[in-house]
């Protein structure tokens, strides 16, 4: 396996030394296009919020800092980011206001319509069955809730076979349930707005 292969695993599954490294990259390089992303939606504040794919927990932390009278939940796949994640928000997770498990997006471990707002930030191009995980999204998304996913758009050209067109993913989220799309881009990023 060359460099480049295995450093796109440890950004899809961060384990070891290397792993580290890549969490701290990711937490530092997606924190301008995440608040980005944040401009383009409206948080609930009346349910709770989820980031999947929580990787090292910028995304979470960033949330908490926002001091919105709900919880935040974080899943991801590496149980090394999880373990991350909790340090980065000790206090928010200590007080009780912030719950970082492992989970899979494919079998989200939460129950129906519980939460206002979920969030993907960087990650959806990893995930193992994008048609059929938008839809376990949209199972645990409240009515009215707000589902975004947000990329660079270049590593959704490098990573992605399909579902690399605005309305390739437009389809996906009609398909799953949502009433409402929208797609936002700049130059750099865009993002997917699915309305339950």
């Amino acid at each position: 396996m060359g460099l480049l292969q295995t450093l796109i695993g440890q950004a899809k599954n961060p384990r070891g030394f290397v792993g580290n490294v890549m969490i701290k990259i990711m937490n530092k390089a997606h924190s301008t296009m995440t608040t980005w992303a944040f401009s383009q939606m409206t948080i609930r504040k009346d349910a709770p919020v989820l980031d999947i794919g929580c990787g090292g927990g910028q995304t979470i932390h960033m949330l908490s800092r926002l001091k919105l009278p709900i919880d935040i939940y974080g899943v991801d796949y590496s149980q090394q980011a999880v373990e991350t994640s909790i340090l980065k928000n000790r206090e928010a997770v200590d007080l009780g206001t912030v719950n970082i498990s492992r989970g899979e997006v494919s079998s989200l471990p939460f129950p129906d319509q519980f939460f206002g707002t979920i969030t993907a930030v960087q990650t959806h191009y990893f995930w193992p069955d994008l048609k059929n995980d938008v839809k376990e999204i949209f199972r645990v998304l409240k009515p009215g809730g707000t589902f975004i996913i947000v990329s660079e758009i270049y590593k959704i050209n490098y990573h992605m076979q399909s579902y690399t067109q605005n309305e390739e993913m437009e389809q996906l989220f009609q398909k799953a349930g949502f009433q409402k799309i929208e797609i936002r881009e700049n130059k750099k990023w865009r993002c997917y707005l699915g309305y339950k």
